[in-house]
């Protein structure tokens, strides 16, 4: 009886692991339901400050969110650059990491880490469509650091989202993207998975003597440029068409002539020459289409060096230079009919057109045109038209240009006169102007962008893409309607320019570039 009613080890096992399951069974049920009611808190606090910010935020957002990323997982997956992207992103992050640990333990100085003298990068794995300048980016809340920089520049998505993020020490102006050589583009349409490696010149604000290059697909820094002895820049640069040269807008400080400096993009960027701008105060410069012309805007004022001041707003002289890029030879120089028109920033149409903004410099009742075009071997600028001649509209001050050659559009930007416009090249006539508070930064609104296929059929989906200085990124696209006259009455019914504006918290600066 004894061993009949004693249990062996295996019943006592298999009955003592019942309660236990039991317990870990509650246990789980007892997490998930803690991070639901978790996470549900937290989704509701976030809402209600989005709310605050974005009144037209829906908890559908979060929804939307959620697929989004599991989208971006799956097509992760099948796609070889993709994961390299994201691995890179993993392997800046951890890099970083690190720093800043080995950092907080060898700095007995101070219990804050000071992250002020580089270059931070915030960095996501998908392609970077524009480069832009941002005068004001978020500060990090959790340092108590009063120098830290408010300046940047940022990578940004065809979905006008931002890619990375890259502090600067300094507020930047011009940001010049590295062509890719025909022979290379070639190659990639044969092998859609070959990846060129380019280059983004971050200018210095005028009158910098520094300049940056970064690596497009990831925003970090490569090198960094001082200016020669008695030199500063511009604020401007542009490429060779092989991407191999690069040639910036410099002042002479000791004469205040202008200077075109040469750069090695091969070679560090070392500068390898200088040539005569055959002006003074040259700013922007662009390569014309032959690839053997450089087009020179001399905005004809002088400045000393470490100083905005304008010293010769009566006697200045602007002008339009056409150089030889190569020995810098002098081929075409043309001067506005004003000699306060200070020419200040040119875009290139494939045809060889230049599209030309002016800013100026005199009283502020004189009404000037302010959009101007010229083709080598003009005499004369051409102005585009103005309804009722009324040029004021712009204040004096054209910021950006940026051209669309296969639809024959220019779009220009104010942010004194608080607004962008685009011209219909055929007619040399504006379309429609919008108004856009602080707008500066304008270029091309790719056809590719998937926010395009959202937007109406009425609506083409090609147009200019506009940044300002409250942190929008305003898509302007063409109504097909515009470009047939309407009368008054159909004029009010349809917009001509249709504007699709997105968010973020930071000041974008003056220019932006398409890569």
């Amino acid at each position: 009886m004894t061993k009949g009613n004693t249990m062996s080890d295996d019943e006592r096992h298999d009955r003592s692991y019942e309660p236990k399951a039991s317990s870990v069974s509650r246990e789980l049920l007892t997490t998930s339901l803690l991070t639901a009611v978790g996470t549900a808190a937290l989704v509701g606090i976030h809402h209600r400050y989005r709310k605050q910010q974005h009144p037209d935020a829906s908890l559908k957002d979060y929804v939307a969110g959620m697929r989004a990323q599991l989208q971006a997982l799956q097509s992760a997956t099948g796609s070889t650059p993709n994961l390299k992207r994201f691995r890179y992103a993993c392997q800046q992050v951890a890099v970083t990491w690190q720093q800043a640990y080995h950092q907080a333990i060898d700095d007995n100085k101070s219990d804050i880490l000071d992250l002020t003298a580089m270059h931070t990068t915030t960095l996501l794995a998908r392609p970077v469509r524009w480069v832009s300048g941002v005068a004001s980016m978020p500060k990090n809340t959790a340092s108590l650091n009063q120098n830290e920089h408010d300046f940047g520049v940022v990578g940004i998505d065809a979905d006008r989202q931002l890619v990375w993020q890259t502090t600067m020490p300094e507020r930047v102006h011009d940001i010049v993207v590295q062509p890719v050589p025909v022979t290379v583009l070639d190659a990639q349409a044969q092998h859609s998975n070959v990846e060129q490696r380019r280059d983004v010149v971050v200018m210095g604000r005028r009158p910098s003597e520094r300049f940056w290059v970064l690596n497009t697909s990831n925003g970090q820094v490569q090198h960094a440029i001082t200016a020669d002895v008695n030199r500063h820049f511009y604020g401007h640069a542009c490429y060779s068409l092989d991407g191999k040269l690069l040639y910036v807008t410099e002042n002479d400080t000791v004469s205040l002539a202008g200077k075109i400096g040469i750069y090695d993009a091969n070679d560090a960027y070392k500068k390898v020459a200088e040539f005569d701008s055959y002006g003074i105060g040259p700013h922007e410069l662009i390569m014309h289409p032959d690839s053997e012309t450089l087009v020179i805007a001399n905005g004809g004022i002088k400045t000393e060096q470490a100083s905005r001041e304008e010293l010769n707003l009566d006697t200045m002289r602007p002008s339009l230079v056409y150089l030889n890029r190569h020995d810098g030879t002098l081929l075409e120089q043309v001067t506005p009919e004003h000699n306060q028109m200070s020419i200040r920033h040119l875009a290139m149409h494939n045809n060889g057109t230049v599209m030309i903004g002016i800013q100026f410099q005199g009283e502020k009742h004189i009404n000037v045109p302010l959009v101007l075009t010229h083709q080598r071997g003009d005499v004369s600028f051409t102005p585009l038209t103005m309804p009722n001649n009324q040029w004021q509209r712009f204040h004096q001050y054209i910021a950006s240009v940026a051209v669309d050659s296969d639809r024959n559009l220019l779009c220009v930007t104010t942010p004194i006169g608080g607004c962008a416009a685009i011209y219909d090249l055929h007619t040399r006539e504006l379309i429609d102007d919008v108004s856009l508070p602080d707008c500066a930064g304008a270029s091309v609104l790719s056809s590719a962008s998937s926010s395009a296929n959202k937007v109406d059929n009425s609506i083409e989906s090609s147009g200019f893409i506009v940044s300002d200085g409250q942190g929008q990124l305003t898509a302007l696209r063409v109504s097909v309607s515009s470009e047939v006259k309407l009368d008054a009455n159909d004029a009010e019914q349809h917009a001509r320019i249709i504007k699709d504006s997105k968010l973020h918290m930071m000041s974008f600066d003056n220019h932006l570039q398409a890569l």
